[in-house]
């Protein structure tokens, strides 16, 4: 899985329609719905905005995709192919059209709004999507000096840490290391957080 960190806009004009293609990294669909609405506001105007996405959450990977007014399955749905295609995750695609007052025919379209988001894709840069796990342990101070060097080649970060009779600490690291953490410091509490 892929996910991207800037907002990226393109456009190009087939037969005199204007359109505009935005991919954006989103990690909600509050955060969705806020960058459409900004868009709705930039692009008042517009004939159509149509748009797709996909996010990760806990439950699994959730998506929409809508036609805005356009022809059924001939703006969102493509735009959302590409998006699934390159396994991408976190992320708004919205294409913004000005009608030009040619018609494009349902094939047309279908074109159109993919190949936007296609392009809105392949000028962004694309990074790979690391799991992480946000877990509870506990561990005497003689250990403390080992874990702290073990968890930095683990690639993980210390988000808490409280000094009692011993250091309880919660901390974040790639999903695919756990493992190995639990193997070399068996104190670790079986209490995993969602991560946000």
């Amino acid at each position: 899985m892929y996910f991207v960190k800037t907002t990226v806009q393109c456009e190009e004009v087939i037969k005199k329609s204007r359109f505009i293609a935005i991919i954006t990294p989103c990690l909600n669909e509050d955060e969705i719905m806020a960058h459409l609405k900004q868009f709705s506001n930039a692009h008042s105007h517009a004939s159509h905005i149509a748009f797709a996405y996909r996010l990760k959450t806990a439950q699994g990977i959730i998506y929409r995709f809508h036609d805005a007014g356009e022809p059924t399955g001939t703006a969102g749905k493509p735009i959302f192919q590409h998006l699934e295609g390159k396994q991408l995750i976190n992320v708004l695609i919205a294409v913004i059209r000005y009608f030009g007052g040619v018609k494009l025919g349902a094939g047309g379209l279908t074109r159109a709004y993919g190949n936007s988001a296609k392009l809105a894709i392949e000028s962004s840069e694309l990074f790979d999507y690391i799991e992480f796990s946000t877990v509870r342990l506990t561990l005497d101070y003689a250990q403390l000096t080992q874990f702290e060097y073990q968890l930095k080649k683990w690639e993980g970060t210390i988000i808490q840490q409280t000094f009692t009779a011993q250091v309880q600490l919660l901390i974040r690291l790639p999903a695919e290391n756990l493992a190995q953490l639990k193997a070399l410091f068996p104190l670790i509490e079986d209490d995993f957080l969602a991560d946000k």
